[in-house]
């Protein structure tokens, strides 16, 4: 017999994420082996002998590195006939009972994470709305806007305009605003939302907003700036705190700092080798080719490194970073955070928290946040020196797979297990637990296979789920809200979801919100879920524990420990809120 478990607290003790610089005491259980050595490393390797306890117990207490990020393991046993083994990680780096191999050894890791490190309590737990805001409501507003190309639309239910098939309906405007969002904001209240994540708003050419203008400045058809400032204020009143969307990663092709049409006053990087932005870009044959986001022309990337464009993202009087969390924004959701160094990163949350004490900085990964492998370096997000959480796409994954039959609840237990192994509980109890997204076809699409993202766009636009096929998503969907609302982190609803929107990927995932044709059983299903995942201290920062009964059924259980939440502070809450959740 051979054991180690590092989600058991008996074989790992602590279990789970420490801060750097713990003692944590490591178990092996082995009833024939002669001797055992645990085998580390962080900066380099090393091997400690472990101590036996004369039954079948090996045992090693160790003091870990002080420093943030992954600090790995596995074990060597040898047996009194000369024969060694080794043991490590499952192969799925999940975690959990090793095993022996024979092959390619996966490690265990545990995660080191800053002491003193604490995310914002507004975050804990919260309800996250997120809003395209050119498709949520289209509030009274005088518009002034002379962006050429831009189609706009004069009803609000009209279809897309006609489109071939390399378009996507980019310049396609609905007119929807920051007045209208405002105007929505007691419909927001209602619904139990406390965090309003906004795509981004600022100038550019696209309805995305994803390729930025003019970093400074609302876009035109969004409002202006003072209609941010009125919607921070009904925001205050409502208790809901904003969340902006930062696009650093890259800027416009149109924009003051590119300029490569002459739209905007300025020099632009692609008009002279003076332009004070020039050496935010790399150019390799200029000035017209330079380095894309992704090969897509229209998104040069910016040098992170440069003294210049840092300056400006994190300068404490003028940097975009800190201007926009001194007018109101709680925090920023960055856009690809992977793709930006982790040097970046640091100095990035450094503004933002001394801007403000209780600043967000929440990251896009699509991958486990704590051995995020990038641009050739393993990436550790979650020790508390870069992001305070990520977007919990994993977790989306498994949830949607557990609704639709592909994974058992087995599975779906082993991630939830896995990440409360990896993530320290400031990172797990803010992550943003979402179902669907701008990036990803409308979640009832993808809970009845109807996504199509390989289909042609002109084909997608035809697609539409049948009276069945409706029934089954919505029941599927009611299911996965379910769960993300029983667990650790923040349930988050992609506007329209509530409503019952439906649609492949992009743009189809973007229409318009369908105001006075929501499907109000499941709006009112998913604002009663999401009020009591409000108002429950125990669903917002207790305790959790998982259990799979079989594969169709999962078992949540959420509690205080000795009158102390998951960090530790006291509390006057008793009881326990225990789920089963069966498909």
């Amino acid at each position: 017999m051979l054991c180690h478990d590092s989600h058991s607290p008996y074989y790992r003790t602590p279990a789970g994420p420490v801060p750097a610089g713990s003692q944590v005491t490591f178990r092996f259980v082995s009833d024939d082996a002669a001797g055992v050595i645990l085998r580390t490393w962080m900066d380099e390797e090393r091997a400690y002998p472990m101590t036996f306890d004369g039954h079948q117990v090996w045992e090693l207490s160790l003091t870990l590195p002080d420093k943030l990020g992954i600090f790995w393991y596995d074990f060597i046993i040898y047996h009194s006939d000369g024969y060694t083994q080794r043991y490590g990680a499952p192969e799925d780096d999940l975690g959990g009972e090793g095993h022996v191999c024979e092959g390619h050894l996966h490690s265990f890791r545990i995660t080191l994470y800053n002491r003193t490190w604490r995310t914002p309590e507004w975050m804990h737990g919260a309800n996250i709305y997120q809003i395209f805001p050119d498709r949520f409501y289209k509030g009274e507003a005088v518009i002034r806007d002379d962006t050429p190309g831009r189609r706009m639309h004069k009803k609000w239910n009209e279809d897309f305009f006609p489109m071939r098939e390399r378009e996507n309906g980019s310049m396609d405007f609905w007119g929807g605003n920051l007045i209208g969002i405002r105007e929505k904001l007691p419909y927001l209240k209602e619904m139990g939302i406390t965090v309003l994540y906004l795509n981004p708003i600022f100038k550019s050419l696209h309805n995305h907003h994803y390729d930025t203008g003019d970093y400074t400045k609302v876009d035109p058809l969004l409002g202006s700036e003072e209609d941010f400032d009125a919607l921070k204020k009904g925001c205050d009143e409502a208790g809901i705190t904003i969340m902006l969307d930062g696009v650093f990663s890259h800027t416009g092709q149109d924009s003051i700092y590119f300029n490569a049409f002459g739209r905007y006053d300025s020099l632009g990087a692609a008009q002279s080798r003076e332009s004070p932005y020039y050496s935010w870009y790399s150019f390799e044959d200029y000035p017209t080719r330079y380095r894309c986001w992704w090969g897509d022309a229209s998104l040069p990337e910016c040098r992170k490194s440069d003294p210049s464009y840092q300056h400006f993202i994190f300068d404490s009087e003028e940097g975009i970073v800190p201007v926009w969390i001194k007018r109101g924004a709680g925090g920023w959701r960055l856009d690809v955070a992977d793709e930006l160094t982790m040097d970046f990163l640091r100095k990035l949350r450094f503004a933002a928290r001394t801007t403000r004490e209780d600043a967000l900085v929440l990251g896009e990964v699509w991958e486990d946040a704590s051995n995020k492998e990038s641009y050739g370096e393993i990436r550790c997000y979650c020790a508390g020196d870069t992001l305070d959480s990520v977007m919990n796409y994993p977790l989306r994954s498994a949830v949607l797979g557990f609704a639709m039959g592909e994974i058992s609840a087995f599975e779906l237990a082993r991630l939830i297990r896995h990440q409360a192994e990896v993530y320290p509980v400031p990172f797990r109890y803010a992550l943003m637990n979402l179902l669907g997204s701008h990036d990803r076809a409308r979640v009832l699409n993808m809970l009845v296979g109807k996504e199509f993202s390989g289909m042609p766009r002109t084909e997608q636009h035809k697609v539409k789920l049948s009276r069945a096929e409706y029934n089954l998503a919505v029941k599927r969907y009611k299911l996965c809200l379910d769960i993300i609302c029983a667990l650790p982190g923040c349930p988050t609803v992609y506007y329209g979801d509530e409503a019952g929107m439906t649609g492949c990927s992009d743009p189809f995932c973007r229409k318009p919100f369908p105001w006075g044709h929501e499907d109000i059983n499941l709006q009112e299903f998913v604002k009663g879920r999401l009020n009591h995942h409000r108002d429950s201290v125990l669903l917002r920062t207790g305790f959790c524990e998982v259990e799979a009964t079989d594969d169709d059924t999962l078992t949540v259980r959420r509690y205080m420990l000795d009158g102390r939440d998951a960090f530790g502070c006291r509390t006057e809450v008793t009881g326990e809120e225990n789920f089963t959740f069966i498909r």
